[in-house]
This record gives structure tokens, C-alpha cells and sequence, in this order.
């Protein structure tokens, strides 16, 4: 196990299926063009591959299968059933929902029990002026059908002044009626933001959204698991809410996260653009790969920021969420 001077180690690996995504959310592509599948991405095997060593050199326990967008890829089947056989503590997916319905059999076929899901309003108008694609309707009845499957739901949020910052106490009261945890997620400076006034322009701050939702609800401090992105908050007797304040009250110190792109490059850290190219490893004997892993995994840790996000020009999208 690789534990680094501030006691991290890799326990969460979030895998990136395909950078294309069917969607071209504002705070994620600037031009509005859907993003597009990365050269040379690997295909379903080989990203498995990829994924039981890591699980095996870094003592990953829990798994986020992301993209893009990870329902749109060829290799999600595949890909699902590979990891559903693996002994982990927890996997799970994050998607924007626009083909919930469909792979709902799948998933409940498979045994998989936790979804995030990305959801941005509730008005259809502003939906489509976020994600500049997709129906609304659609990601709503996906979400009523994966809660009447027994699987559990979080919403992903991100609070944007310009465009969605009414809908952000009743996307609150949207989950709380459905026992569904809302995670806000703070506008990350990354990506085409880095170097544009939109980040300025469109981030809503931690204190600012706690303000918001006790203008309408008791809100208490809960508790969360020591590794955690998120600061959870309690509305007695009606839910739960958490804020992922990366600028706020940033999570650097505590991070055991590790990402792989659909094109086989390892990312320690997403405030920083230095990665890894693990395509070499595909083809050694297992016991090989992970042992070519261990001075790979050492660099991508202390690739990690000590302290705070710092923001990059990386797309997040590429690099699995």
C-alpha cells in the first residue's frame, strides 16, 4: 500500500468510459460542441485490464464508472459486468440520466445499487440552455424508475449565477421529497474556465448556498466518512444535502482519489495536468503490471495538491469526473 507523508493512499478510482458525451454543458465545453470520443481510447477489455491491476497495486475499494458520458459507450455493458465481478466495498456510476430508462434492467440485473446523477434544473427551459441537448423529462422519469428499483439516487448539482441559481433550493426540495441525497458542487476552475470571467462571473460559494437554503429550511451539520469530498448537512426530519466545496473548504488534505481516462492515462490529481500513459501495462502478465505500477502510483500520488485545488486546463470530462 502506497501512503504518501499526509497519510493518503488511493482508495477510489474513477473510471472515464469515453470522453464523447451527448450533452455540452456551459461550464464544461465553451463552444457548444459535444465532446467527442479521445484518440486512441481503449476498448472494453483492455480498460479492464487496466482497472483489475490498478485494484490489485493500489488497494482500490470503491469504484465510479464516468465519461463523459459513461451510458453512451459501446463498452458499458461489458464494462459493468467486468466490475460487478470484482470484490469491492462500492461501485457506482455517475450519468447525465438521458438513457437511464434503458440500461435500468441492466444495472438491476447486475446487482448495482448507487447512481449519481447529474442534474443541473428542473425548468425545461434552462435545462436545455445548460446542457445545450437532451429532454428534461426524459432524466426525471429515469430517476422515478431507478428510485422504484430499489437503487439509491444522489443528484449533482452545479450552482451557476448566470443561469440555474433559482432552481437551487427547489432541485433541494425536488430530492428531499424523494429521499435522494443533492450534492451541490462548486464551480471548479478548470478547463476552458481557467483562463475566461465565467468562473468569476458564475461561482456560488459554499456559504452563499447555505444562506440560500436557510432561507427555506433548519439546516444542522452531519457527519461524512474521513475521506469524503463532501461537507453533509442534515434538514431534520426531512433529509440530507451535501455541498463539495473544492474552493470553499477544500478537500486536498483528505483525498484518496485516482482517474483513468478512456485512452489508458492514470491522473492523481485534477488540479494537475501530469499523467500517466498505462497502455505498456495491458499486455504483461498480471503480477508484472503490478509491479510496474508501484513507482507510476508513487508519482501520481504525490502528484496531489497539499492543501487546495489550484485549478488546470484540463477537461474534467476526459478524465472521469
Amino acid at each position: 500500500m502506497i501512503i504518501d507523508r499526509q497519510g493518503r493512499q488511493f482508495r477510489n478510482l474513477r473510471v472515464s468510459l469515453t470522453a464523447a458525451c451527448n450533452y455540452a454543458c456551459t461550464y464544461c465545453v465553451p463552444n457548444g460542441k459535444r465532446l467527442q470520443r479521445a484518440s486512441e481510447e481503449l476498448d472494453g477489455e483492455e480498460l479492464l485490464n487496466v482497472t483489475r491491476l490498478l485494484v490489485d497495486a493500489a488497494g482500490i475499494e470503491k469504484i465510479r464508472i464516468t465519461g463523459g458520458e459513461p451510458l453512451i459507450s459501446r463498452k458499458f455493458e461489458a464494462f459493468l459486468r467486468g466490475v460487478m465481478a470484482m470484490s469491492l466495498q462500492d461501485i457506482a456510476i455517475t450519468t447525465n440520466g438521458q438513457h437511464l430508462l434503458k440500461y435500468l434492467p441492466l444495472m438491476k440485473e447486475t446487482g448495482l445499487t448507487r447512481l449519481n446523477i447529474s442534474l443541473d434544473t428542473l425548468d425545461p427551459r434552462y435545462f436545455r440552455e445548460i446542457a445545450r441537448s437532451g429532454d428534461l423529462q426524459t432524466v426525471l422519469a429515469g430517476i422515478d424508475a431507478a428510485l422504484e428499483a430499489g437503487i439509491k439516487v444522489k443528484v449533482n448539482t452545479v450552482p451557476l449565477r448566470s443561469s440555474n441559481y433559482d432552481q437551487l433550493v427547489p432541485l433541494l426540495t425536488y430530492c428531499l421529497a424523494r429521499g435522494i441525497e443533492l450534492r451541490y458542487i462548486e464551480l471548479m476552475n478548470m478547463g476552458h474556465l481557467k483562463y475566461s470571467n465565467q468562473y468569476e462571473r458564475d461561482f456560488v460559494s459554499m456559504d452563499e448556498l447555505l444562506e440560500l437554503v436557510q432561507e427555506e429550511y433548519e439546516v444542522q451539520p452531519s457527519s461524512q466518512s474521513f475521506d469524503s469530498t463532501a461537507i453533509r448537512y442534515e434538514i431534520p426530519k426531512r433529509g440530507y444535502f451535501g455541498i463539495i466545496a473544492n474552493e470553499s473548504e477544500p478537500f486536498c488534505q483528505g483525498c484518496s482519489r485516482l482517474r483513468i481516462s478512456s485512452n489508458g492515462r492514470l491522473f492523481g490529481c485534477l488540479s494537475n495536468a501530469r499523467n500517466y500513459d498505462l497502455r505498456p501495462l495491458i499486455s504483461m502478465p498480471h503480477e508484472q503490471g503490478i509491479n510496474a505500477l508501484q513507482p507510476i502510483l508513487r508519482n501520481a500520488l504525490g502528484d496531489k495538491q497539499a492543501l487546495a485545488f489550484t485549478g488546470e486546463t484540463t477537461v474534467m470530462k476526459f478524465i472521469g469526473g
